[in-house]
């Protein structure tokens, strides 16, 4: 396929420095948390541990646990997808392309919302080589024939519902936690970070790619399907993550939202499902693997 030869000198770094990264951040360290008072007057307690040293408990429970589900969900199947990509398949080269969004939405969070830490050019790295990484991949599909590989029976429009239900959740969430700060003029809690950085990248880029792509689906283009396909993946690997973080937080005694535990998760499987449909709908063609599946 087109721009394999490039991808096979972006995604090994990939897997590597991102190995590097989480097991940094998993690394247990000595020390004891502390209390601080942040520049804006909010009362924080700094974690005060391994690599993770300035950032808050909060803060620190999150990314430890977007480090495990890295670890455990995010470079297996990075892995094991961009192997079986190379050898035709079309399902393996929509699981990758998913998954490099995944990667490359951690990493720009990671060198933008992490305090400063030893791993900084490595998360660098990590954001330029997925973001280059994820447009090759998406540039490697025949769009052309992309929509006769599916099935006729593709639930499109259940599909297509879901990730509309997974950006009106995200939008009301984000936007309830946003509006008082308008209306009101007070703060939302920033910890020791200097805004919503979590807050705009969903906005910015989580909410339209899935109403772009929902749209796009309905409508049986191309490029509904492959975008389907990457914001389904997106949302499992953000539900996981996120599911993740508040057991984690509620772990380390920090106080854990409705939404982290229940409804996040209750989306997470929604669009599992849909990414299991979707993925059970596509036949393999020649132009992928050689043959007919």
């Amino acid at each position: 396929m087109k721009y394999d030869g490039a991808l096979r000198w972006l995604i090994p770094p990939i897997i590597i420095l991102t190995l590097v990264a989480v097991l940094a951040g998993l690394w247990p360290g000595d020390g004891a948390s502390f209390p601080l008072t942040s520049f804006r007057g909010e009362e924080v307690t700094i974690n005060a541990r391994g690599l993770y040293y300035w950032d808050t408990v909060s803060m620190a429970a999150q990314m430890q646990a977007n480090d495990l589900i890295m670890l455990v969900v995010g470079l297996p199947l990075l892995a094991v997808s961009f192997w079986l990509a190379l050898r035709g398949s079309l399902r393996a080269r929509l699981l990758m392309t998913g998954t490099l969004g995944f990667v490359l939405y951690t990493y720009i969070t990671m060198c933008v919302g992490a305090n400063y830490n030893q791993l900084f050019l490595v998360y660098v790295a990590l954001f330029a080589l997925s973001l280059y990484a994820l447009i090759l991949s998406m540039m490697s599909f025949d769009l052309a024939t992309l929509p006769t590989h599916f099935s006729a029976k593709l639930p499109r429009r259940w599909i297509a519902g879901v990730l509309f239900l997974a950006a009106a959740f995200l939008t009301l969430a984000w936007l309830g936690r946003i509006a008082p700060t308008i209306t009101q003029a007070q703060l939302p809690p920033l910890e020791n970070t200097t805004s919503l950085f979590i807050q705009a990248m969903d906005l910015a880029i989580v909410v339209p790619l899935c109403v772009l792509a929902g749209v796009l689906l309905l409508r049986r283009s191309a490029w509904g399907y492959l975008l389907g396909s990457v914001a389904l993946m997106k949302f499992v690997t953000l539900g996981l993550a996120v599911t993740t973080m508040g057991l984690n937080m509620a772990r380390v005694g920090v106080p854990v939202s409705v939404v982290e535990l229940v409804v996040f998760p209750v989306i997470m499987l929604l669009n599992l499902v849909m990414a299991l449909l979707l993925l059970k709908n596509l036949g393999e063609c020649n132009e992928y693997s050689g043959r007919t599946a």
